[in-house]
């Protein structure tokens, strides 16, 4: 874990005991020697069969990208924490990845000898795909798949997920839940949703819609006080409104503003934004 994400942590902690409420002993997690897991999962015998594909992890680093090869994961699970051991159940199409209940009484100590990092590469068998993970820092390459479905939630996160190239399926919603996080989204078009509804709290985030937009896209974005930057490319069709209490709004670029509403002129499909802020900075940019 870095020091933004033990910095966050510590924060919310002290937060709480300012509230006068206990949290108990510090608890020491029990490390052991570092052990590392190949993990496979087979493609099923129909290859069209839309997998539902749940990667739930705890503390630590995760790395996907595609290339999986004749299976729908393939990679590996390092880890020196006993209850970190990751379990793979597959039951017809679903198919989860998860680790084990790790026990806390009080309050948790994360340190630099703890060690668990996923680092997978996917296949691009037809798949709705979940990810559920607490404080972790992850760099997710999700170009080239064929992501029907997308729900991604965690809580004190550093990610940067990106999709470099087009997915190969129209996807339906996309939905990301977080925490206070530094989270960078690239390559948004590319996901080729149909909606999008992004929900966060305190935090610095950046939504690029680059890449190949081929259809209507419509986005929520719901943030606390938080650093919001959207970058649309310049020649896209783009609208962004606002609701709440937001104190700062700066523009780069070719926007226009009309009241509350901000305008990108361009050609082909419209992407539109709406934001709820409680309160922050939100910059939009073109490239």
């Amino acid at each position: 874990m870095n020091k933004t994400t033990l910095s966050i942590l510590l924060i919310l902690i002290l937060t709480t005991l300012a509230c006068g409420v206990n949290l108990g002993p510090i608890t020491r997690i029990k490390t052991g020697p570092t052990q590392t897991e190949d993990i496979i999962v087979p493609l099923p015998e129909n290859s069209e069969t839309l997998t539902e594909l749940t990667l739930s992890f705890g503390a630590g680093s995760i790395n996907l990208e595609p290339g999986a090869e004749d299976a729908i994961v393939e990679g590996t699970a390092s880890y020196n924490v006993e209850d970190f051991d990751p379990e793979v159940i597959i039951e017809n199409n679903v198919v989860r990845i998860e680790q084990g209940d790790l026990n806390i009484n009080g309050i948790p100590n994360f340190d630099d000898d703890i060690v668990n990092n996923w680092d997978f590469k996917l296949g691009a068998t037809p798949m709705e795909l979940t990810i559920s993970a607490g404080a972790y820092r992850g760099k997710l390459e999700l170009g080239g798949l064929a992501i029907s479905d997308l729900d991604i939630s965690d809580g004190a996160a550093d990610v940067e997920i990106s999709f470099s190239q087009p997915n190969l399926v129209e996807m339906g919603d996309f939905r990301y839940s977080t925490g206070a996080s530094t989270v960078e989204l690239e390559g948004l078009a590319n996901a080729n949703f149909d909606s999008m509804a992004f929900k966060s709290g305190a935090g610095s985030y950046k939504l690029d819609f680059g890449g190949e937009l081929n259809r209507d896209m419509n986005v929520t974005i719901e943030a606390g006080v938080s650093s919001i930057t959207i970058i649309i490319p310049e020649g896209t069709s783009a609208e962004v409104s606002f609701e709440g209490g937001l104190s700062n709004i700066t523009t780069r670029g070719a926007w226009e503003q009309h009241g509350s509403e901000y305008v990108l002129e361009g050609d082909g499909p419209t992407i539109s934004i709406i934001v709820e802020m409680g309160a922050g900075n939100l910059e939009l940019r073109d490239k």
